[in-house]
C-alpha cells in the first residue's frame, strides 16, 4: 500500500514536533496507505457555551460528526503527499471513515463493550479494530454487509425479542476516527488499533453477535 509500519511511526514521530495540524495528516496517510481506508473530511465541534459546528448551519442536527460537504474524500491508497494536499483545503477538519466499504461497525455500550472484548479474546475469536467514543460507545469493526444482515442473524440466534442497546452502522454512515475529536466531547481512542492483519480483513459479524448481545443483556446499561 505504500507504506510501512516502521515508516509510518517515523512519519508520526516527525509530525509531532510540527504540530498537531501534521500529526493529523499523517494519520490520515496511516489509514489510507497502511490500512486501506478511505477516509473523508469532517465538521468540527464547538461548546463554548452551546455546541457549535463548523459547517456553519445553525440548526446543524449533527453538529461535529458529519463530513464536510463541499470537501472530496481521500481515497485508500492515498500518499503522504495527496493526505496532506487534501488537509490544506480544510485545515482543521476532522477524521472520519465512511462505514460499509472495508467495514461495518457493531455499536455498544462502553463498558460492555470492554466486557466483550476481554471475553472474546479469551475465546480466541478473530477481532478486529475496536474504538471508543469519548460519550462510552464501543465500536467494533466486521465484515461489511452486517448491518444487512443483523436483524436476521440477531433472529437466528434467539435475540430478536431482546431489548439490546446494539446497533449496526452500514453503508452512508460516517465514524469518527481516532485521534480525532467527536461532537466537542473529547477524543476518540482505540480500545484494539487496526493492525495489517485485521485492517482489510475484519471478521464476520456472526463470529462476534452471539457475545456482544450476551453482555449486552446482562448489561444494566445496555438494557
Amino acid at each position: 500500500m505504500g507504506f510501512t509500519i516502521g515508516g509510518i511511526r517515523d512519519l508520526r514521530s516527525s509530525s509531532r514536533r510540527r504540530g498537531r495540524a501534521s500529526e493529523t495528516v499523517t494519520t490520515v496517510a496511516e489509514y489510507t496507505g497502511l490500512w486501506g481506508w478511505d477516509v473523508v473530511p469532517g465538521a468540527r465541534a464547538s461548546r463554548s457555551g452551546r455546541v457549535a459546528c463548523s459547517c456553519g448551519a445553525a440548526d446543524c442536527p449533527d453538529p461535529g460528526a458529519h463530513p464536510l460537504s463541499f470537501a472530496p474524500p481521500v481515497p485508500a491508497g492515498a500518499t503522504l503527499a495527496a493526505a496532506a494536499a487534501a488537509w490544506a483545503e480544510v485545515p482543521g477538519a476532522a477524521v472520519l471513515l465512511p462505514v460499509g466499504r472495508s467495514f461495518d461497525v457493531l455499536e455498544i455500550d462502553g463498558t460492555a463493550g470492554r466486557h466483550a472484548l476481554a471475553r472474546l479474546e479469551r475465546m480466541g475469536l478473530p477481532l478486529g479494530p475496536v474504538a471508543l467514543t469519548p460519550h462510552g460507545r464501543a465500536l467494533f469493526f466486521v465484515a461489511p454487509g452486517a448491518a444487512a444482515e443483523l436483524p436476521q442473524l440477531l433472529y437466528r440466534m434467539g435475540w430478536d425479542d431482546a431489548r439490546l442497546d446494539l446497533r449496526c452502522l452500514g453503508p452512508g454512515d460516517h465514524i469518527t476516527a481516532p485521534p480525532s475529536d467527536l461532537s466537542g466531547l473529547g477524543p476518540m481512542r482505540w480500545l484494539r488499533p487496526p493492525t495489517l492483519d485485521t485492517a482489510g480483513r475484519p471478521p464476520q459479524a456472526r463470529l462476534l453477535l452471539g457475545t456482544l448481545a450476551y453482555v449486552c443483556h446482562r448489561a444494566p446499561l445496555c438494557r
